[in-house]
Formats: C-alpha cells, structure tokens, sequence
C-alpha cells in the first residue's frame, strides 16, 4: 500500500465513520485522540528501531503514517499541501 492509498483509505472511514471501528472512535473524539495516537506509534517506533528488528520497526512506522492520513483527513489537510513543504 501506498502512503496516498493510506490517504485515501483514511478519507474514506472519515466519511464512511463504520460503526464500532477504532479508527471511528479517534474521529469521534477529533483531533486530540488522534495526535496522542500518533505520538504513541511515533515513541513505539523509536523504541523498536532502538531495540527491536526491522520488521517490528517497519510495523510502527506504518501505524505512525497511518495515523498521520487520520490527522490529515480529520483536519482536511491535503497530500499536495503536506507535499509541498518536503
């Protein structure tokens, strides 16, 4: 998966919002849920590339770009407008 077919995929269970899903829940509870999620898979991921194999670092580091297209969506926070500031 790609980080815009991550994008988009967040996008679509913000409007979609499927009844007892996690990610529905973060968007119920907005932007603060989202980012103490994000900065968790962020701590997670320095922690497993400090102690732990590629694969477990691999893991976290999609979590955290998930939860980066959440904040995205929940924001309205386009891919272009992130693009262009890299």
């Amino acid at each position: 998966m790609t980080f815009d077919e991550i994008c988009e995929l967040a996008l679509s269970r913000k409007r979609e919002m499927p009844p007892g899903a996690s990610t529905t829940a973060l968007f119920e509870k907005g932007t603060h849920a989202i980012g103490k999620k994000l900065v968790e898979e962020a701590a997670e991921s320095w922690m497993a590339a400090r102690y732990e194999s590629k694969d477990a670092i691999a893991l976290e580091l999609s979590q955290v770009l998930y939860y980066v297209a959440c904040m995205m969506a929940e924001t309205g926070v386009t891919r272009e407008e992130v693009y262009k500031n890299l």
